[in-house]
């Protein structure tokens, strides 16, 4: 059941969305989304199950990222997989050079003009410890303060609902959920139901009603940054190559 208070979209802005109204929430004809979190949290086999079908090999690590598209849903549905982070990556500054960092940034121009979620991907068998909610914090903070209002918590689950739940309210994954506004997901990665996914591309619905219809637009002055950044250790990878040329 999904509520409508978070509602405040004008007809205008839900024919503008390209969808049609169910209620208070607009259901949109398109969603983008961006699957951020740990490197063991199971974002690609997130992004196959979204997707319904096998796009992201879950057996090779993400060094770069990858964009994958499919109708879902009724819903024209990208999904953005990323590298992971480990909860030692706690060294994170914009003027220090890190691949990952820039894929972080660079998975938003991706999915132009901008992704409507950030998905936080966490697998049920992971401990979040204090390191790992500060990895997740500075990471998310590459993106800018505004991210957490883009974002909802996915938990990733592999054993019978029944036999397992997460603890969520109360529990070590409180202070994410709280973070991110209350907005969570538990998503079985090992069963086939629409419903699931469904209830999923809803709940990110109504997080886009909530922020007006809008979808997130990073800071121009991050990406230049990053943008300057990699040109810079370009430069210095030609100038390395020229150099071992030259010693041969």
């Amino acid at each position: 059941m999904r509520s409508g208070h978070l509602s405040d979209l004008s007809k205008t802005e839900e024919m503008a969305a390209g969808g049609s109204s169910t209620g208070d929430i607009p259901h949109l004809s398109e969603l983008r989304i961006v699957l951020l979190g740990n490197r063991e949290a199971g974002k690609s086999s997130a992004g196959n199950t979204i997707l319904g079908r096998e796009e992201f090999d879950p057996d090779v690590r993400t060094l770069q990222c990858v964009k994958r598209q499919g109708e879902v849903a009724g819903r024209q549905v990208t999904v953005v997989d990323t590298p992971g982070w480990k909860d030692y990556d706690l060294n994170i500054s914009m003027d220090s050079p890190n691949l990952l960092k820039q894929e972080i940034v660079v998975s938003v121009t991706l999915c132009p003009p901008g992704p409507h979620a950030f998905l936080l991907v966490i697998h049920e068998n992971m401990t979040f410890t204090e390191a790992e909610r500060n990895a997740t914090s500075n990471h998310l903070s590459l993106l800018g303060h505004g991210a957490w209002k883009h974002s909802l918590v996915l938990f990733i689950q592999e054993t019978p609902a029944e036999e397992k739940a997460f603890d969520v309210k109360g529990g070590m994954f409180q202070w994410l959920v709280d973070k991110c506004g209350n907005r969570y997901h538990v998503l079985n990665i090992k069963i086939k139901d629409d419903t699931q996914i469904t209830e999923l591309l809803e709940k990110i619905e109504e997080m886009v009603a909530g922020n007006s219809g809008r979808h997130y637009e990073i800071n121009r002055e991050i990406l230049q940054k990053v943008e300057e950044k990699r040109t810079e250790e370009e430069r210095r990878a030609e100038e390395r190559k020229i150099q071992r040329l030259g010693c041969v």
